[in-house]
């Protein structure tokens, strides 16, 4: 199987041995998008619902560059270090996905990356 790879500058470079997206088949496996500005690669604040936007925002970044949307998504992971924002999650997720709404877990984690408060990965299906 032919897999390819996707990078765009308009989401934070991969911090390690890891692809921004992975294209096997008709699905394209989003690696975790976390809240870094992707120009600065820097935290976008401390504010927790800030740093959800900005994680779907680069997390869509992504998809567009696998050439697919939000709408093609059907399965997200939601990690957070603190499973009280969760509410934040679905108040961000209503505003950026269409009805139906792709599949989701969410965990708690003791520690992410760069010290976030959330990270994000999904699964996106570009068939017909």
């Amino acid at each position: 199987m032919t897999r390819t790879i996707f990078n765009t500058d308009k989401a934070p470079g991969a911090i390690g041995a890891y692809s921004q997206a992975v294209k096997a088949g008709d699905t394209v496996y989003l690696s975790g998008a976390i809240p870094l500005v992707p120009d600065t690669m820097e935290l976008v604040s401390d504010d927790v619902k800030t740093q959800i936007v900005q994680v779907f925002d680069n997390l869509e970044a992504v998809c567009i560059a696998a050439g697919g949307s939000f709408d093609h998504v059907v399965k997200l992971t939601v990690f957070l270090t603190d499973l009280a924002d969760f509410p934040l999650v679905n108040e961000v997720m209503e505003q950026r996905f269409n009805a139906p709404f792709p599949a989701r877990a969410a965990i708690g984690v003791a520690s992410l990356p760069r010290n976030v408060a959330v990270e994000v990965e999904g699964v996106m299906y570009l068939g017909g």
